[in-house]
Order: C-alpha cells, then structure tokens, then sequence
C-alpha cells in the first residue's frame, strides 16, 4: 500500500454505527439535532468581520445551504464542488475509479474527501482575499480564513453524521433547511424592507400594503410571485409521484410478489444540485473577479451581471419585466441559454451520477436478485434482468435529468421565491425523506417486510 492510500484510508470520518439497522427514533434523533446546530451556526457570526458584499448574493446562499457572514458561509460549496471534480474526472477517464470494489469506492470516497478540504481552503481564501468577506482593519485575513475552514470542517462532518445515522444526506438536507427559511422569510416577514422602507419585506404583507395603497403594479409582482411559488410546488409534487414499477415475485412464496418502483426523476435531486451550484460558483468567482478589476467572466451592474459568461447563466425574471414593461428580446435569448445549459447540465450529471452511486442496470440487476426477487415469466439469470432493466434506466436517467432542469430553470425565470431551483429542491428532498422515513417505519413494524427488503 502506497503512502497516499494510507492517507487516503486513515482519513478523519464519523464512524458508523456497530449494529447492522438502526432504529427510527435513532435516525429521527440525529436528523433532528444536525438540523438544529445547521441553524445554530447560521447564527455565528465571523469574528473579525468588516465589509460583507456576499449578502447580496441571496440565491448563492440558498443553493450552497450557506449563511453568508456566518460560520458556514462555505455551506455545502466545497463538498459539492470537490464532487463535480471528481465526477467529471472519472466520466471522462482522466481518472479511473473501480466503483465495483470496495476498495475502489474507498478510494473515491478518501480523494473526495481531501479534494473538499482543499476547496474549503481555496473558497474561503477567495472569499477573504478578493472582498467578498473582508476583514476588519488590524484583522488578520487568515483569521476569518481559519474560521470558514472550521465552518466548512463542521458542515463536511455534519454531511456523514446525516448520511450515517439520520435519514437522507445531509447535503440534501441542508439545502432543505435554508430554503425553507428563506421561503417563510420572504413571504411572512413584516418587517419594512431596505430597499422600499414604505412596505413590508414579506410578499403577502406587502400584497395588501400595495392594495390599500393604490399600488396595482406591485400588488401584481408580489402576487406572482406568490403564485409562481404555489404552482412550482404543485408541479414538483406530481411529477415527483411518476414512476415505473415493474412486477417481481418472491423466488420461494409462489403468488406473492412486489413491484419494483423506478421513478420518473430516477437520479432525485442530485443533478439538479450540482448543476445549480456550478452555475452558483460561476456567478460568485465573477462577482469577486469584477470587484478585483478582473470582469474575466463578466461585468456587473448592481447585483445583476450584464456581460460575459456570468450574464447568460443569470435567470431573468420574465413575469415582473412583463409586468413593469421591461422585457426585451435579449432577456429571452438569455432565458433560452439559461434553459438549455441548466437541462444539459442535469442529463450530465445525472448520467455520472447513476453510474458512480450504483444505480445503473448491472448494480440494481444484482439487488434484485440478492433479494430473491425476479420478473415472473422471464428466467432468473441477471443478465436478463438486467437487459430488461436497462430498457428503463437508460431512458429515465436522461429523460428525467432534462425534466428536472427544465423545472428548475422555468421556475427560476417566473420568479418564484426561494428561487425556483430551491424550491424544486427542497419538494424532491422531503417527498424522498418522506418515503425513506416511512419504509423505516413501516420495517419496524413489519420484521417480515425487513427481511424481504434485506435490511
């Protein structure tokens, strides 16, 4: 064994659990309590700190699961980046990864893991360094430096106790959390807003502000929005119940059988999110390159880029232009590129994604069979399942990919608050932790149903 397999093998984690299930309360438990403390450290401030221009990134903040200003301004940014990375490397077969193995999965999980502590370092270095977070005067940049790479330590440790021992990922999760917050916020806060003191900041109080004002046209935005974000929920809902089951039976109880769901978004939200969040740091390096007197990736105009790259990766809210007049025939070409690159990016993703997190036909043919199961009137042989499988992967993962970043995409262009994408993300998030949540509970109740599932 090589020194650095011996780095990679040794590295720090949260160790998993010695019994082989845990329990519900158990799962329920540690969801809860990293929740809590996600929330917590969004109320640490960075000591040391002065100017913070990573306030106006809003929709950064959502995506990343960040609190800019925090200890966790990183969010899940480097976790997520050192992914992608790593993701990319091994689709293209500059870097090779045996995901077969054990060892091979090891591997992966160890380079992973030292790639995200170095983009905590690199992230939280650009942070401070190109003004996104600057320091006090007689603070020490690496003071704050020190402390988003504790924050960024902490989110990355909190991911494993989640993936561990509570329900779901803690990426997912987080994302989850912040949106949530973000969405009550801005929709109930009746405090007055910065940028109109005259009204409140929440869209519903201020509905009826411009109402009684006389104030039809921002009546009209906070109402659309309003609805924007309804109507995003109820399309995420429905598409998120499509699915297709394909009829197994149990090999040793003849007339008894299950059906295997594969559904419609068959890789979840995981394509969404690294998409989200590349297009996340595009914006962010632009930003802080066009303060550093570098518009390499564009140049800005208030908060909104209006050149380069970051510009035509920037959702336009086409419901308020139409309603203030604005629209114009540049804010649809930019809303087309927006669309394209967001459904390109989820069909990639999702396509390196069921082939490292095993999901495609070969590592669901051998579950099935582990289990017992098999298709009735086909002959038990993998293969076959397999072929039979693939049928149904190979089209899901790229139908479902570009379906899931067209919802996305739409819903950032309407407006919808929370940004669309953090809405789509955290529907998909819950509707998941509710199924995971319920088959924990239902193989409590059910030790017969346990054994069937091989848990």
């Amino acid at each position: 064994m090589s020194f650095f397999d011996k780095i990679l093998y040794n590295l720090p984690e949260v160790a998993s659990p010695k019994q082989k299930r845990l329990s519900f309360k158990e799962k329920l438990k540690w969801t809860l309590i990293t929740v809590v403390l996600f929330y917590i450290l969004g109320l640490v401030p960075l000591y040391g700190l002065g100017n913070n221009a990573m306030q106006q990134f809003e929709f950064l903040s959502v995506v990343l699961g960040a609190s800019f200003g925090s200890i966790i301004s990183l969010g899940i940014g480097p976790i997520v980046t050192a992914s992608i990375v790593l993701q990319l490397l091994n689709g293209s077969g500059l870097v090779k990864f045996d995901l077969a193995t054990h060892e091979g999965k090891q591997r992966f999980q160890g380079i992973q893991k030292l790639l995200a502590v170095a983009f905590i370092l690199l992230e939280g270095a650009i942070y401070v360094f190109m003004g996104g977070l600057a320091p006090l005067a007689g603070v020490p940049g690496s003071t704050l430096i020190f402390q988003l790479f504790l924050g960024g330590i902490l989110i990355m440790f909190m991911d494993e106790v989640v993936s561990k021992w509570g329900f779901g990922s803690g990426i997912s999760l987080f994302i989850a959390a912040g949106v949530s917050q973000s969405i009550f916020i801005r929709i109930f806060n009746p405090l007055s807003s910065p940028q109109n003191p005259s009204i409140s900041a929440g869209a519903l109080p201020a509905l009826f502000q411009s109402l009684s004002r006389g104030d039809p046209q921002t009546a009209a935005i906070m109402l659309s929005a309003i609805i924007a974000t309804i109507l995003v929920f109820m399309v995420v809902v429905f598409t998120q119940s499509m699915k297709v089951e394909i009829p197994l039976s149990f090999g040793r109880v003849r007339g008894h059988g299950m059906r295997w769901p594969l559904n419609f978004f068959y890789t979840s939200n995981i394509p969404v999110i690294l998409t989200a969040a590349l297009v996340a740091n595009v914006q962010l390096f632009a930003r802080l390159l066009y303060n550093w007197g570098f518009p390499i990736l564009g140049r800005f105009s208030g908060n909104n880029p209006v050149s380069g790259l970051a510009s035509w990766l920037f959702a336009p809210n086409i419901v308020q232009s139409i309603i203030t007049g604005s629209f114009s025939i540049s804010m649809l070409g930019q809303a087309i590129v927006y669309l394209l690159f967001f459904m390109g990016g989820a069909v990639m993703f999702s396509y390196f994604w069921v082939q490292t997190a095993g999901l495609d036909a070969r590592s669901q043919a051998k579950q099935i069979m582990s289990s017992g199961l098999h298709i009735p009137g086909f002959r038990k042989d993998q293969r076959v399942l397999e072929r039979l499988l693939q049928r149904y992967i190979g089209p899901l993962t790229i139908m479902g990919g570009m379906a899931v970043g067209l919802l996305a995409a739409t819903a950032d262009l309407t407006g919808a608050f929370g940004s669309g994408t953090g809405i789509l993300l955290t529907v998909m998030i819950v509707y998941r932790l509710y199924e995971e949540i319920a088959q924990q509970h239902m193989m409590d109740m059910n030790p017969m149903m346990r054994r069937f599932m091989g848990k």
